[in-house]
């Protein structure tokens, strides 16, 4: 994947694995920008009752505005609708949408009677978000 900055930034739930940071660093990425916690909290529990999500987003894109420049990088995953006007924001800003992708590994066994099963996700890639 090409691409044509030395930052991400990371707009999601978790933390990068060894893989993907691995990853990113191949293609160049050396600055991984986390949001702050307040913000990550905010992205991390976006509410199923709240009508407007472009108010309660307001906070990740100034955050958004005021330190990624042209052509940066941004994971975007989480809540689908926060998702798509993220993406949409980041597209308006001439900046890079990117997630990535797995492989989902699962596991059944049968403990004391009772089916366990086990998903492990393998990081295979970084895709960008596409406009249509």
């Amino acid at each position: 994947m090409k691409k044509s900055t030395d930052s991400i930034f990371l707009i999601f739930s978790h933390r990068l694995t060894d893989s993907q940071i691995e990853e990113l660093k191949k293609v160049g990425i050396s600055k991984f920008v986390y949001l702050p916690g307040d913000l990550q909290i905010l992205w991390s529990g976006v509410p199923p009752d709240v009508e407007n999500l472009n108010s309660y987003l307001k906070p990740i894109f100034e955050w958004i505005k005021n330190k990624a420049k042209s052509d940066d990088w941004v994971l975007v995953q989480g809540d689908f609708g926060a998702v798509c006007l993220v993406v949409d924001f980041c597209f308006k800003n001439s900046l890079v949408p990117v997630y990535a992708t797995t492989k989902r590994n699962t596991i059944e066994k049968i403990e004391n009677g009772k089916l366990i099963k086990v998903s492990q996700f393998e990081h295979i890639r970084f895709r960008k978000y596409e406009r249509i």
